[in-house]
């Protein structure tokens, strides 16, 4: 199948990630992490604003009482501008020794907010909820890289991503008391050449489409774990996808220029090629499927 891949901005982030598209506004917001940026995309004018330049941001949702939920380096933040910024938590995760310094988030049906961290150098993460409540509760444990997070469209599975084991996990949810249960294996990339799983997010089909970082692809898996198609982009570090436009048809994907004439850092994949370009662009690609919106977190 052919796409017609659109370059739409390129602002040479370090590590491209987050994006959240917003009905109301018709904008599109995500973040460099590394670079300590956030951004907003506006497709009518075709211009990419930053809107924040400091705390390293691994993921934002849109709070339903104003502002944007960020997980950051620094802890959870409820911000509204540089200006107007307020910590929900800080510090270590309740009941461990866990810094809250957040790669990825989603927000839960409830209005819940949930991080996965990126705090113990790839070796004991863990995925946690922060209610509204403020309460919270650690979700998965012993993760190497915390990553993308989603819920079926009907809010009974749970997926959650561990990057360098190369698989994404599911759950069954109970949306009454949220609890989650019955983890297994939903997809595991094992093949020595291809990269790692990064972001993703769940269709109005409830099929799941995953950034493969170092391998310049999209991938659409069914409820099933079987791959459906493959979308392909002109930088290698693909990092997450999501869904926009006004009838939500348009896949927006990040991209990083991170370790660009570095050393390899050991979790290439085979045969990657160090010369290639790994990105730092907002890319677009108009598609035959609907995605779904994001929920509202409720702080």
């Amino acid at each position: 199948m052919e796409y017609h891949i659109e370059k739409l901005a390129s602002p040479n982030a370090v590590v491209g990630e987050g994006p959240v598209w917003n009905s109301a506004e018709k904008k599109l917001y995500w973040t460099d992490i590394y670079g300590g940026k956030l951004f907003k995309y506006d497709p009518d004018k075709k211009t990419n604003e930053i809107i924040h330049n400091g705390v390293q941001v691994g993921g934002l949702r849109f709070n339903e009482s104003g502002g944007l939920l960020l997980g950051s380096w620094e802890g959870i933040l409820l911000w509204k501008s540089d200006n107007d910024i307020e910590i929900i938590k800080e510090g270590k995760i309740d009941g461990t020794d866990i810094n809250i310094r957040v790669n990825d988030v989603i927000s839960g049906p409830d209005g819940s907010f949930y991080c996965g961290t990126d705090a113990t150098s790839w070796k004991n993460d863990v995925v946690f909820r922060i209610n509204p409540d403020r309460s919270i509760d650690v979700v998965d444990e012993g993760i190497e890289l915390c990553n993308g997070m989603g819920f079926s469209p009907d809010e009974t599975t749970f997926y959650n991503t561990d990057s360098l084991k190369k698989i994404i996990y599911k759950w069954d949810y109970n949306k009454k008391n949220k609890s989650l249960s019955n983890k297994r294996v939903f997809v595991k990339l094992d093949k020595e050449d291809i990269g790692i799983v990064d972001g993703m997010t769940v269709d109005s089909e409830g099929f799941i489409w995953s950034a493969i970082w170092f391998s310049s692809k999209v991938l659409r898996f069914d409820p099933d774990g079987k791959l459906e198609r493959e979308i392909s982009f002109p930088a290698t570090q693909t990092s997450c996808p999501a869904f926009g436009g006004k009838d939500l048809n348009e896949l927006y994907v990040t991209t990083a220029n991170s370790g660009t004439g570095e050393k390899p850092s050991g979790v290439e994949p085979k045969n990657y090629d160090f010369n290639s370009y790994r990105g730092g662009d907002l890319f677009r690609v108009k598609l035959d499927i609907q995605g779904k919106l994001e929920y509202k977190t409720k702080f």
